[in-house]
């Protein structure tokens, strides 16, 4: 054959192996399916189906209008003659009856839950008058506002007018003011009807002067200037050099005029669309379940064993058996984004939370010794996994440190915001590769000696680990495979201490980062000399902390794209990613290339503590890390 048909013949082989590795896989998801199917009983379909009924009805009520789900839920007893009958009529929340209707019952029970009497005074009657009472009188301060709101003087009923402007924090501690004040004060003789046995529901108040009328300091009127240029906006969202500072999320730049009293004004907070995403999440927590019970049968019930003996490689084993939730996860979430009305970047954000759900769930079935340990390790995936997706997305409006969570993303979408690609990778980028890095490493388990074998959960952690060791290079790769795992526990020690008092909080987040930081660094070389991958001498452990440090600073600065959302700007965030590179260069060059001589210094105690014993192991980490910890220290003292 000649030369120039041998890149030819080549291109072929390639494509009639991967034409094979896709029948296979395709094989294999069909027999998935077709088995999980005929599993699945009555009980099990009524309970999927009270489940799609109850997330759809959560769905609707949030997206719209919905169901009302608090509609009349208090009643109250009022005359149709009485100034508060129209109050009950528009609250959405109270069933009107006519007084003459009420009984009241021995004790203090009455078939309503608030009653108006005829003098204009409220009572209330049993377990839920309370409640009922304090929404009425709510009710009744809405009504009045509602109505102030439709007077043609609206200055006479609302003297001081405030306009607010919500801008993007700008973390750089510059004064940059927008929107526009009230200059001006007034004071009003009318009253709003808070308490109606004391000022009514303003019914006094007159067309042409409703509350009264207002007066300004100095004398001019109430009617509230604005203030010189307070109305620009000079671009929050750059600081001059074209470095992006927060993203551009939530309630940002937007005016929101607001009339009414100061209690009326409230921060922005995405109730409604977190609601709304979070039922994202909810699906994925019931799906887990199926599949990592699939995966526990192959093993305990010896079903593996023709699977691993056919054709197929691992590889596509794992891609058939999983292909099959994936699909019915990403068909989910199309599903829930039509019916709330989001985007593509709803489906886009949803996608990689399901794969690491199914990776973890896969690396956990792996692991787990019997069904009891893998309904632990599924509860306990679950609850860690929606909460770091769910808790960050709560600041969306608040804070850039959200985006740590792709949760934010939908959020994002459902309040008609965009994204830019670099903020889509910054949160979705370590979900897609610690999804790969749990299959790899579940991947490197699927064998006979540890399928069907009853091996403590820590022992097969470390064959899953030393199965990817083969030489120095392997060291260095998965110490760089680990950063995600890194980057996520880090970025979620961020954001649960980040509202927690500095002086607590940034000593707690330099350590446990710190921590992370040097396990993953040294676990696998840990797992490397246990199970005798490697020599346990002292010249090899060096070697081996040097290939794990090198590797860790070439993964680290990968992740440096946490300062284009502006974490470092942040005091915790910079306790945790180190602070921003700016002003003297040689001073940022020297602040670059040290961590290179840190995570080298430091893998390297940890190295010679694993080639000996696991208490010494344990003990080498433990001064690392203080060593690691003392190192950031000194580092925020310097630039700062």
């Amino acid at each position: 054959m000649s030369d120039d048909a041998d890149p030819d013949s080549n291109r072929r082989s390639r494509r009639r192996r991967l034409r094979g590795a896709l029948a296979r896989t395709a094989r294999i998801s069909r027999w998935e399916v077709s088995r999980s199917a005929g599993t699945v009983d009555r009980k099990t379909v009524l309970v999927l189906a009270a489940l799609a009924l109850v997330v759809g009805l959560v769905g609707v009520s949030a997206a719209g209008e919905g169901l009302g789900l608090e509609d009349e839920i208090y009643v109250v007893a009022v005359d149709e003659d009485s100034k508060y009958h129209d109050v009950a009529v528009e609250s959405e929340a109270f069933r009107p009856m006519p007084l003459d209707e009420l009984v009241v019952e021995s004790g203090d029970e009455a078939n309503a839950d608030v009653v108006v009497t005829r003098n204009g005074e409220l009572a209330r009657y049993g377990p839920h008058g309370a409640a009922a009472h304090d929404a009425f009188v709510e009710a009744i301060d809405a009504y009045n506002e509602e109505r102030f709101r439709r007077e043609a003087n609206e200055t006479a009923a609302y003297p001081v007018h405030v306009e607010l402007d919500y801008q993007e924090r700008n973390f750089d501690r510059t004064s940059e003011r927008g929107g526009r004040d009230g200059s001006s004060n007034g004071d009003s003789d009318g009253g709003t009807g808070t308490d109606p046995s004391e000022n009514g529901t303003g019914d006094d108040s007159t067309a042409d002067g409703t509350g009264g009328e207002g007066s300004s300091d100095d004398g001019s009127g109430g009617t509230g200037g604005d203030t010189d240029g307070a109305d620009r906006n000079d671009g929050a969202g750059d600081d001059g050099d074209g470095r992006l500072q927060v993203p551009n999320i939530g309630a940002g730049g937007a005016v929101d005029g607001t009339v009414g009293p100061p209690g009326s004004i409230s921060p922005p907070f995405p109730f409604q669309s977190l609601l709304l995403a979070f039922l994202f999440v909810v699906p994925m927590n019931f799906v887990i379940q199926a599949y990592g019970s699939t995966i526990m049968d192959e093993r305990v019930k010896r079903r593996g064993e023709l699977l691993l003996v056919s054709p197929a490689s691992r590889r596509e084993i794992v891609a058939g058996k999983t292909l099959p939730y994936l699909l019915g996860l990403v068909v989910v979430a199309v599903g829930i984004t039509v019916a709330v009305r989001g985007g593509l970047l709803s489906i886009a954000a949803a996608i990689p939370i399901a794969l690491l759900f199914l990776a973890a769930t896969f690396a956990g079935a792996m692991l787990a010794r019997s069904y009891k340990e893998l309904t632990f390790v599924t509860v306990t995936i679950s609850v860690f996994l929606t909460t770091y997706t769910f808790i960050p997305a709560v600041f969306t409006d608040v804070n850039p440190i959200a985006l740590i969570s792709p949760l934010t993303l939908i959020v994002t979408d459902l309040q008609g915001e965009s994204v830019s690609l670099g903020e889509y990778v910054f949160s979705t980028a370590p979900f897609y590769c610690g999804a790969a890095v749990c299959f790899l490493l579940g991947i490197g388990v699927y064998r006979e000696e540890d399928m069907f074998a009853q091996k403590a959960l820590p022992a097969k952690v470390l064959d899953a680990i030393a199965s990817r060791l083969h030489g120095y290079r392997s060291v260095a790769a998965l110490t760089t495979l680990f950063i995600p795992f890194v980057f996520a526990g880090q970025l979620l020690a961020v954001a649960l201490l980040f509202a927690v008092p500095e002086q607590l909080a940034v000593p707690l987040v330099i350590v446990l980062a710190a921590a992370i930081e040097e396990v993953a660094k040294s676990v696998h070389v840990y797992a490397g000399f246990v199970r005798s991958r490697f020599e346990a001498s002292l010249r090899v452990a060096a070697v081996l902390g040097v290939c794990s440090g090198a590797g860790f600073f070439v993964g680290e600065k990968l992740t440096h794209v946490v300062q284009f959302v502006g974490l470092p700007e942040l005091t915790v965030g910079a306790a945790a990613f180190g602070p921003e590179l700016s002003g003297d260069p040689l001073l940022a060059a020297a602040v670059f290339l040290a961590p290179l001589v840190l995570h080298v210094v430091t893998a390297v105690i940890s190295a010679i503590g694993a080639s000996r014993s696991r208490i010494d192991y344990a003990l080498t980490v433990v001064l690392a890390t203080l060593v690691h910890a003392i190192y950031n220290v000194g580092v925020i003292a310097l630039v700062a």
